[in-house]
């Protein structure tokens, strides 16, 4: 007999149950339920070991699905989406990136209808919480219009003289918040260290840390030319440079790898998350892990831009927290997380299943600060997916890094 309760002091309780429940902090449950109750789930478990004396409301059986936390798509240019189509692949990124600064300096679209297309994209399919890199601020109404949770990095770029903790500071004054909590959150981004000037990383990671817990992203060792740069001041981007009359005359080369500047810089930390590292080696890697560091790979743009395939395999060795973006609509076909983990699986087959998920879930969450997210699991916000599965699986978490299109998606609770 279900218990007597007082209407008054009870909050509805709804029991889902599916074929399999992937908690991403244990093993899938086959035959699982979860109860959720004022939007968090607070039980999670096997078929035959339901509390006694708990009040359900409703009951809901999904079926032959997956029940998986919402995915973190942990570095995207939502402002770059009116680019879409425009800007094709590449030999090299200074060529691609060539390209994209003429198109986006022709071009006279407004940016954020396409930024709402991509934002309702991305929520179409299954993305829980975004990390996205902009120069400007177009893309913050349309994240806190949707439902997703986001940290919008403002990114600096440039070598110029001048005050570099005043540009941070004026920088900082200009955007909605810095703070550390709620659902969509504003931080700051250096872009590259072929772009952005020592003194700006420094100011940037100063003035950062006055808020406590506040992310950090880099676009790091995503190509050849910008190890070259590092070692020799020379290569294809500072030719770029030079063409743009952005070259900073003086600027002398620090001689070394990408992940040993940041390290000098003082960047290295949990809250900081360095997107791409294609071209690290090992002993960045163990230095970004032991560090706390966030990796994030984007495997389908990186060779739409011509810097090759990232080394997933070694990124798993290393023991380094790895999360998964999309990049841009600039330098991939789609915003979907699951797809980005069939590339990741074609590429690194021996990696296990249930990292990948890890890192499109949990990794992406912790990363950008978000510990409501990325689990199954009570005390956490119920933003979960549901995936049709086909008639037979034994292995499903094989099955969903294999890609899965949105007409087997949608939300529940």
């Amino acid at each position: 007999m279900t218990p007597a309760r007082d209407q008054h002091d009870h909050t509805a309780c709804v029991r889902w149950r599916a074929a399999w429940i992937l908690p991403i902090i244990e093993p899938a449950i086959r035959a699982g339920w979860l109860d959720v109750v004022d939007g968090r789930v607070v039980r999670v478990g096997h078929a035959g070991d339901e509390p006694c004396g708990v009040v359900i409301d409703d009951e809901r059986d999904l079926g032959r699905v997956a029940v998986l936390p919402g995915l973190i798509n942990a570095h995207t240019h939502l402002e770059l989406s009116f680019l879409h189509d425009r800007v094709p692949p590449a030999p090299s990124l200074p060529d691609w990136v060539r390209v994209l600064m003429c198109e986006r300096a022709v071009a006279s679209d407004d940016p954020v209808p396409p930024i709402r297309e991509a934002v309702r994209q991305l929520e179409a399919f299954g993305t829980a919480a975004v990390g996205d890199i902009g120069n400007t601020r177009a893309a913050v109404t349309p994240l806190i219009e949707s439902a997703l949770y986001a940290v919008s990095f403002h990114e600096l770029l440039g070598f110029s003289g001048g005050d570099a903790r005043a540009v941070v500071a004026g920088t900082r004054a200009t955007i909605q918040t810095i703070e550390t909590r709620g659902r969509v959150r504003e931080a700051l981004a250096a872009h590259a260290p072929y772009s952005t000037s020592p003194e700006l990383f420094l100011a940037i990671v100063q003035v950062s840390r006055e808020q406590p817990n506040a992310r950090v992203s880099v676009h790091l060792g995503e190509s050849a030319e910008e190890v070259e740069f590092l070692y020799t001041s020379g290569g294809s981007w500072r030719e770029l440079l030079e063409e743009l009359g952005m070259w900073p005359e003086g600027w002398r080369a620090p001689g070394c790898r990408p992940v040993e500047l940041l390290d000098q810089l003082g960047w290295l930390a949990p809250t900081t998350l360095v997107a791409h590292g294609v071209q690290l080696d090992d002993e960045e890697l163990h230095m970004l892990a032991n560090a706390g560091a966030t990796l994030v790979t984007c495997p389908r743009s990186n060779q739409w831009v011509g810097v090759g395939p990232p080394p997933v395999d070694r990124f798993h060795a290393s023991g380094v927290r790895v999360a998964v973006g999309t990049d841009s609509l600039a330098s991939a076909p789609d915003l979907n997380v699951f797809t980005e983990l069939a590339e990741i699986r074609r590429l690194a087959p021996a990696v296990p299943a249930a990292a990948l998920l890890r890192w499109a879930t949990l990794n992406g969450a912790q990363a950008l600060g978000f510990d409501e997210l990325g689990a199954v699991q009570p005390g956490r916000v119920s933003r979960l997916l549901s995936v049709e599965l086909p008639t037979a699986v034994d292995d499903v978490e094989e099955c969903l890094v294999q890609g899965v299109s949105p007409d087997r998606l949608s939300w529940i609770a």
